[in-house]
């Protein structure tokens, strides 16, 4: 599946966002990490949320996806309405390693807002764990060439196990 069309001109307006992804820290992706002083970044923080799995899987039968995607819903102006009134969205983003060489699988990011966002913090939320220290050091060592060491860092990342019913409506 095609994450490459998410278009912004496609896309209802919609109210903030609260956006979920995967387990591995972000250590490219967030300026913060490579130690700028915060408020000059993007991100001041990398925080593992770890959260129930009903929540989740509660977000993933609730989601649309971020795109249209022709075959898989009836038409874009029904798309855009499940859209508006989606309490989560999904795109799949192509997953990269550590040194942002692409992999041959992609991982799914959830976007919640309204109803969606407020179950994920008032009901969902088991722990917060700030990781900000372990991503700078894995940003650090792999700065420095030591990508086996920040490898071995990472956080075990296992697909999830989702049957076809939770998944069928973000799949062409």
């Amino acid at each position: 599946m095609s994450a490459s069309t998410a278009a912004t001109e496609q896309v209802p307006h919609q109210q903030p966002q609260t956006t979920c992804g995967p387990s591995r820290p972000p250590v490219h992706s967030a300026p913060a990490l490579t130690g700028k002083p915060p408020g000059r970044t993007l991100l001041d923080a990398a925080l593992a949320i770890e959260i129930i799995r009903e929540g989740f899987e509660w977000a993933l039968r609730h989601s649309c996806l971020s795109h249209y995607e022709r075959g898989l819903h009836l038409d874009q102006a029904t798309w855009k309405r499940q859209l508006k009134h989606a309490p989560a969205r999904v795109q799949w983003d192509p997953e990269r390693d550590l040194r942002l060489q692409p992999l041959t699988y992609r991982s799914l990011q959830l976007g919640l807002s309204g109803e969606g966002a407020r179950r994920y913090v008032d009901e969902w939320i088991i722990a917060i764990t700030d990781v900000t220290p372990l991503a700078r050091e894995i940003h650090t060592l792999m700065r420095n060439d030591e990508s086996d060491t920040a490898v071995r860092l990472l956080p075990e990342e296992r697909p999830y196990p989702a049957g076809d019913d939770l998944l069928a409506h973000l799949r062409p």
